[in-house]
């Protein structure tokens, strides 16, 4: 049995829907499918919280919104109308539930955590209920099961909860043990579990890859495939070179890392249950299925030059915090950081000087959180300052610390191609080299680092 993750850009509309209801089809008998929602679809619902917020009226339109876009996809999927007509009473009842939702958070003035994963969790459970339906159109015997049903026990920390594995294992093979047969195609909305007290909780935007990676741990199964529009993890971002070459195998940290810096292959969480596991995870391409895609794993050989890809993130910025001595004081970096985590702000690195602390936060927290350590009483620093034109540049490849060389061979690449580094964080990672360098000098980064490593 496999655990196959479809992703929303392969959902973005009926004819590629229809590639994955024909894939499925044929190949997906006794395997577990777990479904991101249709394109577009999680922006409609999370928009509609602020519509909704700000005046009544506008919720008609974003159900009509709503509605629209999946009937546009469901004529292209089924010809059946009795399916049809089964399909639109199930439909109707998941979108006037969706609607008094919407009106509870206009009528009260008041969007809590707990409403906004409840609401966000929509799309993905119309998306089994779609699927399901249209496989069972041809001929397939399928059923959906959503996850507070299947049993996926989260910790219930709301907007970016984690599963509690051994209990969700436990219920997920209890549960497939009464109802999953050699046959079955079963549907599972992805991105939330349920909180031991039974409320909803997602796994953080994207988390449909992590939803899958739990379902392929707790059930035992014997890979997890993730099924793109892409071929794979690829040496550089195509936009950026062309010439770029599949990566056909990555161990489980090389992902991780290349996750975590931009390559949207894969949630950078994804790794840690089917890592404990021993399960594989296998990237798909639903247009080309039969392609070798990229396998991740946990023995990998080594690249002849140790990295395996360059990558890199325009979602970060920098808070630099001026203080004297602030690498010798006492709990001043706790000052600063305990705000910022209670303002619900992630920071992704932290680097530390006698004179000053840089933060790397993502862009669209960047201001929130420099408002956050300014109302800081009494002020422990000279001045807080935002940098915002700034890129994030990765190479990646298990055992670049331990190799001498790798460090100088990037950096003169980098300083040959007269781009100026801001900022370096290395040894955190076996796996992985980062630094910043100005955003305007990100495809020249880029380009001089595939060169060096790839093309020579």
């Amino acid at each position: 049995m496999k655990v196959i993750k479809i992703g929303g850009g392969c959902l973005k509309d009926g004819p590629a829907a229809n590639v994955i209801i024909d894939l499925i089809t044929r190949r997906g008998k006794g395997d577990i499918f777990v479904l991101s929602a249709f394109y577009g679809v999680t922006d409609i619902l999370i928009s509609g919280i602020d519509l909704a917020l700000s005046d009544e009226e506008n919720i008609p339109d974003i159900i009509s919104r709503l509605k629209g876009l999946h009937h546009t996809i469901i004529k292209e999927l089924i010809n059946d109308n009795t399916v049809k007509k089964q399909l639109s009473k199930s439909l109707g009842d998941i979108y006037a539930k969706l609607e008094r939702y919407y009106y509870g958070i206009s009528f009260t003035r008041e969007a809590t955590a707990r409403m906004q994963d409840m609401i966000a969790t929509f799309g993905e459970r119309i998306s089994a209920v779609i699927l399901s339906k249209a496989v069972a159109a041809r001929g397939g015997d399928s059923q959906y099961v959503l996850p507070e049903d299947l049993g996926m026990i989260s910790d219930g920390k709301f907007m970016d909860a984690s599963a509690l594995m051994e209990k969700t294992g436990e219920n997920i093979q209890a549960w497939l043990g009464r109802h999953m047969t050699p046959e079955k195609i079963l549907f599972v909305p992805g991105f939330y579990g349920i909180s031991e007290s039974g409320e909803i909780t997602t796994f953080g935007r994207g988390g449909s890859d992590y939803s899958a990676a739990v379902v392929a741990a707790g059930s035992g199964a014997d890979a997890l495939e993730i099924w793109k529009d892409t071929e794979g993890f690829m040496t550089a971002d195509p936009d950026n070179i062309p010439h770029c070459r599949l990566i056909p195998k990555l161990t489980y940290e090389e992902a991780a890392e290349l996750a975590y810096t931009g390559a949207g292959i894969l949630h950078p969480r994804t790794v840690e249950p089917v890592k404990n596991a021993g399960i594989d995870i296998a990237i798909k391409n639903t247009y080309n299925p039969d392609a070798p895609g990229s396998l991740i794993t946990r023995e990998v050989p080594r690249a002849e030059n140790i990295i395996k890809s360059v990558s890199y993130t325009t979602d970060v910025a920098i808070l630099k915090i001026y203080a004297p001595g602030v690498g010798a004081r006492f709990g001043f970096l706790s000052s600063i950081l305990a705000p910022l985590g209670r303002a619900g702000i992630n920071v992704k690195s932290v680097v530390t000087s006698q004179t000053c602390i840089s933060l790397i936060l993502s862009r669209k927290d960047i201001h929130a959180g420099h408002e956050a350590v300014q109302a800081i009483r009494p002020v422990p620093f000279r001045k807080a300052v935002v940098v915002t034109d700034v890129a994030l540049v990765s190479i990646v490849g298990e055992g670049l610390h331990t190799n001498r060389g790798i460090a100088a061979k990037c950096f003169s690449a980098v300083s040959g191609a007269d781009v100026n580094i801001e900022m370096i964080s290395s040894g955190t990672s076996n796996a992985a080299l980062y630094f910043l360098v100005k955003e305007k000098r990100l495809d020249d980064t880029i380009q001089a680092l595939h060169k060096i490593f790839f093309d020579s």
